[in-house]
């Protein structure tokens, strides 16, 4: 994984990858997801019924990393994550546009997840086996695959990780990352460098800017979304090739909707499927028109060898029509949002093109 995306860093400049904001696992108090009604928010194993009934889909993500999520000159979320809270409000209310964005801290997602506040979360979270355990979390299919990175100034003379053993690293405070930068720079046998911990990426861009930080460790994805909108420029950063760390980032809903996290899994693939049918959101409805094929009419939620498929998930045969006809598919999102920050596919393409993107068959 980590030579995928050194390739793509090297090509671009920037590493494929994401932003981590996560908090450090089992930090966050749990809460009894079956408790959540008291908050507000639906009982566990209602939430599909809740947001059918209130028509509107409750999506925690955040506002502040470009090409994810942020607000455009209107107010308007725009961004790789935020579509993805789109294709689920297509997927189950027939309606892209039915999200009501909530913006979150880092330290503040699974609360809000187990409160009942939100009804999914999409907010560049990466699934660990603590965070499944101990968070009141259930995880789902990854939307993007991610590694944790470094970056420094361009004309620090730091010309590589090993050159920062001893040195000062600035991170977001209570996320994996700190654990990562111990584990990695302990496997190379090098000294440890001094983590500056700070509680979010404005204060770390502060302290990199002042010269407190000799580097800066995140998810390599949001390095390269923060390196975009760097006030002196993004050629006045260098981001290094080395993933150290696996960082599967998902979206997760809370522990004990069983049905609820089977809509979210199966529209965040009707995507990546779309993508391999090769269905676009100009094309579809050709496509649907023109169709023999069996397997797409069936999964477009038309009539396949005499038979509509219904797979008994609780959401309209045509869902998968709705998610790529009203946002799209993988790619399109992905080159939309992410490609236009240099951040090549790498992993995060189809399994037959080498990457890590595989969609359940739709039978």
């Amino acid at each position: 994984m980590a030579a995928i995306l050194a390739a793509g860093a090297l090509i671009f400049g920037a590493c494929t990858g994401d932003d981590d904001d996560d908090d450090a696992a089992g930090t966050t108090e749990t809460t009894d997801a079956a408790d959540a009604g008291e908050n507000g928010g639906p009982e566990a194993g209602d939430t599909l019924a809740a947001v059918q009934d209130a028509g509107v889909l409750r999506c925690g993500t955040r506002d502040e990393l470009p090409g994810f999520a942020v607000l455009d000159p209107a107010g308007e979320h725009v961004g790789f994550d935020a579509d993805f809270c789109r294709a689920i409000a297509a997927a189950v209310l027939g309606d892209a546009e039915a999200v009501e964005f909530v913006d979150l801290e880092t330290a503040d997602r699974f609360t809000a997840l187990q409160s009942g506040e939100i009804d999914v979360l999409v907010r560049n979270t990466t699934w660990t086996a603590t965070r499944d355990g101990a968070e009141g979390a259930t995880f789902l299919h990854p939307n993007f695959y991610d590694g944790q990175g470094m970056m420094v100034a361009a004309d620090s003379g730091i010309d590589s990780l090993d050159a920062l053993a001893g040195q000062v690293v600035c991170v977001a405070g209570g996320t994996t990352t700190e654990g990562n930068i111990a584990t990695e720079f302990t496997r190379r046998g090098l000294d440890l460098p001094e983590v500056l911990p700070f509680d979010s990426p404005d204060l770390i861009q502060v302290a990199f800017q002042e010269g407190r930080c000799d580097g800066w460790s995140s998810d390599l994805s949001q390095l390269v979304s923060l390196r975009s909108a760097y006030p002196d420029g993004p050629d006045s950063l260098v981001i290094f090739p080395d993933a150290f760390s696996k960082e599967p980032l998902a979206p997760a809903v809370r522990d004990g909707d069983t049905q609820w996290a089977q809509v979210v899994d199966w529209a965040i693939m009707a995507t990546i499927q779309a993508e391999e049918f090769g269905i676009t959101s100009e094309n579809v409805d050709q496509i649907l028109a023109d169709s023999t094929d069996t397997g797409i009419r069936q999964f477009l939620g038309e009539a396949g060898e005499d038979a509509v498929l219904n797979p008994g998930l609780g959401l309209a045969t045509d869902f998968a029509y709705q998610v790529v006809s009203q946002v799209g598919n993988y790619r399109e999102i992905y080159d939309e949002h992410l490609t236009p920050l240099g951040l090549e596919g790498g992993l995060n393409t189809l399994w037959t093109d080498g990457g890590l993107l595989y969609a359940m068959p739709y039978k």
